[in-house]
C-alpha cells in the first residue's frame, strides 16, 4: 500500500472468469486506446455508444475519434443524466435505439458514463437479441471502482433499487482516470465512498493508507490510480470467486441495505447520490455492529470520522429534506429494506463488521433491533 502507481504507468487488472475473463485497464489517457483495443479484441465489429448528456459534452467525441481511428463504425445513443434514465422507459429507449442501429450479436455496446449508464446499457445489451457483448468505459469514480466491474446490470423499480436486471459481464473495461477531472466535487466524493468501502470490509491496511492519502486522491495525484487499481483488484478477486453473489460477493454490499432504502425514500433523486447513501449506510452498519457488540465504539467512530474527513454524509439528518414523510419514519425505511435483494424468505441480511477490515454476512437479523436502532438514529438532532 506504500508504492502508488505513477501517472505514466497504466495498469491492467484481470477479472478471472475462465473463457469470459476480461481486463480492466486503468490509467490517465487510456481512453485514446479504446478503438485499438476493441479492434484487436473484435476485428470487424460495429459499435453503439450509450452515454448521458453531461458525459457526452466532454467525452463522446474523443471516444468516437478513437473508434474512427481504428476503423470501427459507431452510432450514439444519448439519455438523460441520473437515475431517471434507469427505468422501464429508459430501458425501452436504449433497447429500441440499439435495434434501430442494427446492433447484432457479434457487435458491441459501449457504456460511456457513470453507474447509471453502465447499468442501463449493460442490461439493454444483456437482453438485446438474447445477449450482445458490451464494453464499460466508466467516467465516474464510483463506476471505475465498483459498478463497471463484475457484470451487475439493471434498472430500478419504483419499489426498490436494482430489482430488475441480469448478470452480464463486460468484455473490457477502460478506466481513464483523467476523465474524473471533469466531475463535480460532490460526484467525486460520492464515488470515494466505494473506495473506502473496500478498506472497511476487507483490507485494514488499505483503509489506513486511505486515512493518510485521501487528500492526494482528491487532488488527482498518483494516489488516485493506486486507489482505483487496489479497489478493482479487490472486486475482481471477489467476483472471480463468487460471480453470482451466492456467498462472499454479498460482502461488497456493505452499507447498501441501509443505503438503498434511503435512495428509494428520496425517490432516486439528486437529493442523495448512491455513494452518499453508501456512506451513511456504512456508518449505520458500523454503529449497528457496535450496538450488537461485534466491534468497539471506537472502530465505528473511526469509520465515520474518515468519511466525514472525505466530505461525505454519515447521518440521516445530513440528507436534504430529511424530515419529509417516508425518510424520517423507521417503519417506512424497514418496509423499503424488506425489498432488498438480499432478503431471503422475509429475513433481513446485513453486512456487518467484526473489525475495521473484516466484514461478515449476518443473515436472519431480527427486525425489532434494527427498527429500534433506526428510531434512535432518526431521533437525533440535526
Amino acid at each position: 500500500m506504500t508504492a502508488p502507481l505513477k501517472h505514466s504507468d497504466p495498469v491492467t487488472v484481470d477479472v478471472a472468469l475462465g473463457d469470459r475473463a476480461y481486463d480492466i485497464v486503468i490509467g490517465r489517457g487510456v481512453l485514446a486506446s479504446l478503438g485499438e483495443r476493441i479492434a484487436s479484441l473484435r476485428p470487424g465489429v460495429r459499435t453503439a455508444i450509450v452515454t448521458d448528456r453531461t458525459v457526452a459534452k466532454h467525452w463522446l467525441e474523443p471516444t468516437e475519434a478513437s473508434l474512427a481511428a481504428a476503423g470501427i463504425p459507431t452510432s450514439r445513443i444519448v439519455v438523460e443524466e441520473g437515475e431517471i434514465s434507469k427505468t422501464y422507459a429508459g430501458l425501452e429507449k436504449v433497447s429500441e435505439a440499439l435495434i434501430a442501429a442494427r446492433i447484432e450479436r457479434n457487435d458491441l455496446v459501449i457504456a460511456l458514463g457513470g453507474g447509471v449508464v453502465g447499468d442501463l446499457a449493460g442490461f439493454a445489451a444483456a437482453i438485446l437479441r438474447r445477449g450482445v457483448d458490451f464494453v464499460q468505459v466508466p467516467t465516474s469514480l464510483l463506476a471505475q471502482v465498483d459498478s463497471s466491474v463484475g457484470g451487475k446490470t439493471g434498472i430500478n423499480s419504483p419499489q426498490g433499487k436494482n430489482l430488475l436486471g441480469a448478470f452480464h459481464q463486460p468484455v473490457l473495461v477502460i478506466a481513464d482516470t483523467a476523465v474524473l477531472d471533469t466531475l463535480s466535487p460532490r460526484q467525486f466524493r460520492a464515488g470515494y465512498a466505494e473506495v473506502a468501502k473496500y478498506g472497511v470490509l476487507g483490507d485494514e491496511a488499505f483503509f489506513s493508507w486511505l486515512e493518510k492519502n485521501h487528500s492526494d486522491i482528491f487532488k488527482g495525484g498518483s494516489a488516485r490510480e493506486h486507489a482505483i487499481a487496489t479497489s478493482c483488484r479487490a472486486k475482481a478477486g471477489v467476483v472471480s470467486r463468487d460471480e453470482r453473489e451466492t456467498g462472499e460477493r454479498a460482502l461488497l454490499n456493505l452499507g447498501h441495505t441501509f443505503g438503498h432504502a434511503l435512495e428509494a425514500a428520496t425517490g432516486f433523486s439528486d437529493r442523495l447520490f448512491h455513494g452518499e447513501g453508501v456512506a451513511i449506510g456504512m456508518t449505520l452498519a458500523a454503529q449497528f455492529s457496535a450496538r450488537l457488540g461485534m466491534i468497539g465504539e471506537q472502530d465505528a467512530a473511526r469509520v465515520e470520522r474518515h468519511l466525514i474527513e472525505a466530505g461525505l454524509p454519515t447521518r440521516l439528518q445530513d440528507i436534504a429534506g430529511f424530515a419529509q414523510e417516508g425518510l424520517a419514519d423507521a417503519d417506512a425505511l424497514m418496509a423499503l429494506m424488506a425489498q432488498d435483494k438480499k432478503v431471503k424468505r422475509g429475513k433481513l441480511t446485513f453486512i456487518l463488521l467484526e473489525a475495521v477490515g473484516r466484514a461478515v454476512i449476518a443473515g436472519d437479523v431480527e427486525p425489532a433491533p434494527v427498527r429500534d436502532f433506526l428510531k434512535e438514529k432518526l431521533a437525533q438532532k440535526a
